[in-house]
């Protein structure tokens, strides 16, 4: 395969250690923390709803927000309609994420019933529907189709589209090879890799990275590495990549299940909560985890505030996780739950000697 021809996948050095999505965390300002402090070797965003984007569902679009450090960058989407995730590729590539992930692993009662997220195990032939068509997106993408010519997004969503594809680099703006990825579990309500994961790989997905529980476990008991160790197994003569998921809390750990299972990587979800250290040692200048949450509550002020339903609510559970393994974690923790802005939060923090 020629070197212009090669996904960025295929590019990055093994074994792979990333930062997993998780809803309601991964935004922007987490991953800019994440990658500057951590450097995870990709990262991926929030999931978003390819129904809710196609029906002009504008403010979805703040989860398509990034910088240029947190390439590469996998854009998320989740949803059941096939023509949907055709045109919400076209739109990803135009705003130029360097992947796009279909998540068919996602628990949440909401999004399950759905028939999005991990309900799509149960549904193979509309899971490959929707991994083809979004492939295909990426193809119409390629051949100048943009999101000016699709026919379920708005006027409104196009001029925001084109406004953030214009400011890219001009490198992330020319046409390129953008792979499509799947995000999954082991089975649905029972273990079924054998059954379910030969099914993706007929589509010939970029990565597929696999969560050890299924769908009815949501996050309870432990993780099956033997699970996706079938599956790495399965996709051993393919050119997938498989990335393991589920219960990888520090960096000696995520090596261990890559050795013992001959992973190309594992992904790394709540440990990395307060923490973007766990995806490499902290330089000597480095500031402290404190300092670092007030930098992230800046961050979040500087992403967010503009927006019509802006709130620093969402920022404080991140406040919590920076604090939690301090002597008096529950009071100072209490004090930054109240918080309404950065410079409340960097005087607390002070208050308590931290900074």
């Amino acid at each position: 395969m020629e070197k212009q021809q090669m996904n960025f996948w295929q590019q990055l050095t093994k074994p792979i250690i990333g930062l997993s999505p998780m809803d309601g965390v991964t935004d922007h300002p987490y991953r800019h923390i994440q990658k500057k402090y951590g450097n995870p070797t990709v990262v991926y965003t929030e999931f978003a709803s390819v129904e809710g984007i196609c029906r002009g569902a504008k403010q979805l679009l703040k989860d398509f927000l990034y910088d240029e450090i947190q390439r590469p960058i996998v854009a998320q989407i989740y949803g059941t309609t096939p023509k949907f995730f055709r045109q919400t590729a076209v739109l990803l590539c135009e705003l130029g994420f360097d992947g796009i992930d279909i998540n068919m692993g996602c628990p949440a009662k909401n999004v399950a019933h759905s028939g999005a997220g991990a309900a799509l195990i149960k549904t193979p032939e509309l899971a490959q529907k929707i991994v083809r068509e979004t492939q295909a997106g990426v193809k119409d993408w390629l051949d100048d189709i943009k999101v000016a010519d699709l026919a379920d997004i708005t006027p409104e969503i196009t001029a925001i589209i084109k406004e953030r594809h214009d400011k890219l680099p001009p490198t992330q703006q020319e046409k390129r090879n953008i792979p499509v990825s799947v995000k999954t579990r082991v089975g649905y309500d029972s273990l079924v890799v054998y059954e379910w994961i030969p099914r993706l790989l007929e589509l010939e997905p970029a990565v597929i990275a696999i969560h050890g529980r299924t769908l009815r476990q949501q996050y309870s008991g432990l993780a099956n590495w033997d699970e996706i160790g079938k599956a790495v197994e399965l996709a051993e003569k393919t050119d997938t990549l498989i990335l393991g998921n589920g219960d990888v809390d520090s960096l000696t750990t995520a090596e261990k299940r890559i050795a013992e299972y001959g992973l190309d990587g594992v992904l790394i979800g709540r440990a990395s909560m307060g923490n973007p250290y766990i995806f490499g040692a902290a330089k000597i200048d480095d500031p402290s985890l404190f300092a670092i949450a007030v930098e992230h509550a800046e961050l979040f002020e500087e992403a967010y505030q503009n927006n019509e339903h802006y709130a620093f609510l969402p920022m404080r559970k991140n406040l919590g996780w920076y604090v939690r393994s301090i002597p008096n974690a529950k009071e100072v923790r209490s004090e930054l739950f109240q918080t309404e802005t950065s410079q409340e939060v960097k005087t607390i923090l002070e208050k308590h000697h931290l900074l």
